[in-house]
């Protein structure tokens, strides 16, 4: 501890997640996913952050539902989250960092953690281990909001980048043409109609509506009945 005294100041609940954190299996797991990152992860580049350190770290992140942000503001700030995460007095690992090496740690690594921690439970007779309950919840992820037409625009990037790599696959070039540029000019095109707070809905509408201005009468069937009426009066303030 950098206090004298500092261990007075820490939460029980840290504290037992300390003991059950100093297990070098748990520890392990997490070193072994960290060298997994690059083909020569372990034994050439700089020193990375401690596998002991990360791993510290989310916990306190999930435990306090912090955002990686917060998370890298509150460790910096606390003599005794520095003290919970082995940091002392060296740098705290900032938000980006510990972003890219949480992606590291997957699906399989956690679920061999957690597999790790009921054994360890069971050792200690902390739990039976007959049954196992999960409780889910939303967590922070690095994406932007989903909004419909931001979907839209990433599947027509996706789709157009995927093709674009087969083509060395298949051995031929793919004719394709690159419609990301016309969805970004689309998709401008209806956030001006929807400043007003209008629906992303009620947009489309609107534009479906200035394209059948344009159509000839004849041609109006295709459209839903209940949209008969709001296409006249397009058609209407197209004339004026």
């Amino acid at each position: 501890m950098l206090l004298p005294d500092g261990d007075k100041l820490w939460d029980p609940t840290l504290r037992r997640i300390d003991e059950v954190l100093q297990d070098e299996g748990v520890t392990d797991l997490v070193v072994e996913a960290l060298g997994r990152r690059w083909r020569h992860s372990v034994g050439r580049g700089r020193p990375g952050t401690p596998a002991e350190v990360v791993l510290r770290m989310l916990v306190l992140k999930h435990l306090y539902d912090w955002s990686f942000e917060e998370c890298e503001r509150e460790v910096r700030g606390s003599l005794v989250y520095r003290a919970f995460c082995r940091i002392g007095c060296e740098s705290v690992p900032d938000d980006k960092t510990l972003i890219r090496l949480a992606s590291a740690l997957g699906p399989d690594v956690l679920q061999r953690i957690v597999e790790r921690l009921v054994r360890l439970a069971r050792q200690r007779r902390v739990v039976r281990g007959l049954r196992l309950r999960v409780d889910t919840t939303v967590v922070e992820t690095n994406i932007h909001y989903p909004t419909d037409s931001s979907l839209l625009a990433d599947g027509v990037r996706v789709i157009t980048r995927t093709v674009q790599k087969l083509g060395p696959v298949v051995g031929k070039k793919l004719r394709l043409r690159d419609r990301t540029r016309s969805v970004g000019r689309e998709l401008g095109s209806w956030r001006m109609f929807d400043h007003r707070g209008e629906s992303s809905i009620h947009c489309f509408r609107v534009r479906r509506e200035i394209v059948a201005a344009e159509v000839p009468a004849q041609h109006h069937r295709g459209f839903p009945a209940r949209d008969q009426h709001r296409i006249t009066l397009a058609h209407s303030a197209a004339a004026v």
